[in-house]
């Protein structure tokens, strides 16, 4: 049975996952839908990107990913759909799916592009604030029934890519940047671990505060320690052991932590 994952920034209240749901199953009723997150901040697309990003390497070759972040939509940014390495991807062509481009890129995988510009995929009456259920719901559950992407609207080569924080070598080590605070308040930076592990000494340094050294998990050090670590996908993150690195110090998205090695 295929499967479509879902990454929205609609929140639980109004049924709008739902409807999504609704019109994917009236398309492909043995489709497995699965939910990653429609706890997205309103509008935040770089948000969006990393949390599909993390989660969609996790999932099976195959998996359709419907992803509506889309502060743009009833614009004349472009529909889209994507084949990226062994994955399909669809939602607006805003920069939402950047990291799995890149990725994909890096690493030499395929990547394919089409413009989603074939209203017979569509549903017959498409609005202009919900294209996640007018088109984008629609166009996975024709994925998922075996329609080729190629034949749901035009090939293009040149899509958005948004221009997020990324790490910065300096003389002394680098400069991060805070990229997610999870539901626990711990800090993700866009520091891949593997770029300082091998060190013999470490410093984090944010705003009036210094971390020294790298811990293996929270609890290696006491309650209400503040401390640095390497996350489940490795990179480096900030942490209050059993308490939140985001409150305690005011952190916010786009925050600078220094490292600086010796």
């Amino acid at each position: 049975m295929p499967i479509i994952s879902l990454t929205t920034d609609f929140g639980d209240k109004d049924g709008f996952v739902g409807v999504l749901k609704g019109v994917i199953w009236g398309i492909c009723p043995t489709a497995q839908i699965a939910d990653i997150t429609h706890a997205i901040t309103p509008q935040n697309i770089l948000e969006g990107a990393l949390a599909l990003s993390r989660a969609a390497p996790f999932f099976p070759s195959g998996t359709i990913h419907l992803a509506v972040v889309d502060p743009g939509v009833g614009t004349k940014r472009r529909p889209m759909a994507a084949r990226l390495g062994d994955h399909f991807f669809v939602g607006p062509d805003n920069g939402l799916f950047t990291p799995i481009i890149e990725e994909a890129h890096n690493q030499k995988r395929p990547a394919e592009f089409i413009h989603l510009d074939k209203p017979e995929f569509w549903l017959p009456n498409v609005s202009h604030t919900f294209h996640g259920r007018d088109i984008f719901a629609p166009t996975a559950g024709h994925l998922a029934r075996g329609i080729e992407l190629t034949d749901l609207g035009t090939i293009f080569t040149d899509p958005i890519l948004l221009d997020g924080p990324k790490a910065i070598r300096t003389r002394n080590g680098w400069t991060s940047h805070v990229t997610i605070i999870d539901t626990f308040g711990n800090l993700t930076t866009d520091l891949r671990a593997d770029l300082i592990i091998n060190q013999a000494e470490v410093r984090f340094s944010f705003r009036d505060r210094t971390i020294l050294g790298l811990v293996d998990s929270y609890g290696w050090r006491k309650n209400g320690d503040l401390v640095a670590l390497v996350d489940s996908e490795g990179f480096i993150e900030i942490a209050v052991v059993n308490g939140s690195a985001a409150r305690e110090l005011g952190a916010e998205i786009g925050d600078v932590v220094e490292v600086t090695l010796k």
